[in-house]
């Protein structure tokens, strides 16, 4: 045992030259050799994740993958099944959604975009830009009070898996829904029979081999 320990130490020095785990109080090595899942020692996670969740209660599983900034989501994260099929791509701002997120069929095709603003959580209050209701094109700044999540801030918009178009839309204003902007189109005859594939899809179904990320366990405990 002592010996496997050993061996493993030295590949991880190879695959690492000159670098240093002591910062770190548990992390994981990919297959490729790559450090993740870091912990620092003030329990915070940093750089890249990869997060793994089994089937509950019958909402099917899967895994996401991003970078951690002092234990908070930063940038973007992506979402696969268990699969291995990319299901969402999301977007983080302190830790919250924040921006255009959008959401993904089996198939590839785009089921929902989702619009959130990112309220940073080291503050009680959070000062924001929004546009106007009562003047078009001129925006007013507004105080909110923080509840430490993101809220829902811009045009959502839900697609009819079988035809690719915009089946409904829903408008909201730092968390209020505008019952007056939201829509549900009506049936379009001329409305593509099959849907086409948004860019992220195509760009991830390029790439060789990306199926589910498989890790070794690197604890320093």
């Amino acid at each position: 045992m002592r010996w496997n320990i050993f061996l493993f130490s030295l590949i991880i020095l190879q695959i690492h030259p000159g670098k240093s785990f002591a910062q770190w109080k548990d992390f994981t090595v990919s297959p490729k050799g790559d450090t993740i899942n870091c912990t620092d020692k003030q329990d915070k996670r940093q750089g890249r994740w990869v997060n793994h969740f089994d089937e509950l209660r019958g909402e099917p599983g899967y895994e996401e993958e991003g970078l951690y900034k002092n234990g908070r989501k930063e940038g973007t994260w992506r979402l696969y099944s268990l699969q291995g099929d990319l299901i969402g791509v999301e977007f983080y701002k302190w830790g919250n959604k924040d921006g255009v997120c959008q959401y993904f069929g089996i198939n590839g095709t785009l089921l929902r975009e989702e619009s959130w603003r990112a309220l940073n959580p080291d503050k009680a209050y959070d000062t924001l830009t929004v546009e106007d209701i009562d003047h078009l094109d001129k925006y007013k700044t507004v105080i909110v009070k923080n509840e430490g999540v993101a809220i829902k801030d811009g045009v959502w918009k839900f697609y009819d898996p079988q035809t690719g178009m915009v089946a409904r839309t829903e408008t909201y204003t730092l968390g209020k829904r505008e019952m007056g902007k939201s829509t549900q189109p009506t049936a379009n005859a001329d409305a593509p029979k099959t849907a086409t594939k948004p860019k992220e899809v195509l760009d991830f179904e390029k790439k060789i081999g990306k199926k589910k990320v498989k890790v070794k366990d690197g604890s320093t405990f």
